[in-house]
């Protein structure tokens, strides 16, 4: 159905979006929340609905999010495929981090990309030393502890990310995802294959079909997936991310439906509405060039910035303004 369209679908809802109860209130005078940026104040929405379970998709919410595509929506899908597992999230019970007792001091996180430039950067100990590190996609730490750190609280992926990463950092001696003992698992459901992961996931059996026919999600956890600490982004949420902050102008172009925002730009956000001070490592930065797409690597190639579904760009230019206007901190290796 998305493909009807010749650029992206314009609603009046468009821009409207479920936000929860506020959480308790931060007495950190360095918290996100906290920010004087006019520009950010305006866009930031501090109780935005942030995860998706059971209790909170009913038949008009379904027919709300059918209009838009995937991962922001349910465009184009029937309500049988989708809702076989979303009826089997569990609403969470408790917040994705801890608050500090009686909301004193601030709650630090670092947020750890796969980015070249932290091959050799020996951060790996300033990184450890956050009260929650946020890892995503391939998150790799054994052999790169010393640059990247060892420790994973959060970690955000997709099915493709978690499946794909076995085979595609095999070559660098990668095992597993993270799985340190109460880590908490976020998943991203970008596509119709997720929800099939996550039905395979959540029954404890082997996906009943798609591309993951026959494999089962609880052994890519490595023993450490437990349901009271399992979430799943709201399609409100990465919507949201978009619009407010990453939309980028390929979406004006009949490419347009597969134009999202990057794992850990969704990552990068979800750190700023969960925690009080962010502090961003192996993201893009001005001098990426100089060092390889990824930390595993030893190799430096030049990145390609054209792809069809990331604007690195408009990502990398707002990494800067988010670091300028001290919302976040973002490691260049200065």
């Amino acid at each position: 159905m998305s493909r009807s369209f010749q650029k992206i679908p314009q609603w009046y809802f468009d821009d409207v979006y479920n936000e929860d109860a506020p959480p308790q209130t931060t007495k950190c005078k360095k918290s996100v929340r906290n920010s004087r940026d006019g520009t950010f104040r305006k866009a930031f929405l501090p109780n935005i609905r942030l995860f998706l379970h059971k209790d909170n998709v009913n038949m008009s919410e379904w027919n709300r999010l059918s209009h838009f595509n995937s991962p922001f929506g349910f465009m184009g899908y029937k309500y049988d495929e989708i809702m076989a597992s979303v009826k089997l999230i569990p609403k969470p019970t408790k917040p994705l981090l801890s608050p500090r007792p009686g909301g004193s001091g601030c709650i630090r996180c670092a947020v750890v990309g796969m980015g070249g430039i932290l091959n050799g950067s020996r951060m790996g100990a300033e990184i450890d030393a956050h009260d929650y590190v946020f890892r995503m996609n391939g998150a790799m730490t054994q052999g790169f502890e010393a640059d990247v750190g060892n420790r994973t609280s959060v970690y955000v992926h997709s099915a493709h990310s978690i499946y794909k990463s076995r085979y595609l950092l095999k070559q660098y001696g990668y095992k597993s995802a993270p799985h340190d003992e109460g880590i908490k698992y976020v998943m991203m459901p970008e596509e119709l294959k997720d929800y099939q992961w996550l039905e395979g996931l959540l029954k404890g059996e082997i996906v009943p079909s798609g591309p993951y026919r026959g494999r089962s999600p609880l052994t890519y956890y490595s023993g450490q997936y437990n349901e009271s600490r399992f979430y799943v982004l709201h399609q409100d949420f990465l919507r949201y991310v978009r619009n407010r902050f990453l939309k980028s102008p390929k979406l004006q172009s009949r490419g347009w439906p597969v134009v999202r925002p990057t794992n850990g730009a969704f990552t990068l956000f979800l750190a700023l509405h969960t925690c009080d001070t962010v502090n961003t490592y192996g993201f893009m930065t001005d001098n990426y060039s100089k060092y390889a797409d990824y930390y595993v690597q030893k190799a430096i190639k030049a990145k390609d910035m054209r792809h069809p579904h990331h604007d690195y760009e408009l990502e990398l230019n707002l990494w800067k303004k988010l670091h300028k206007s001290k919302i976040m901190k973002l490691y260049q290796r200065n």
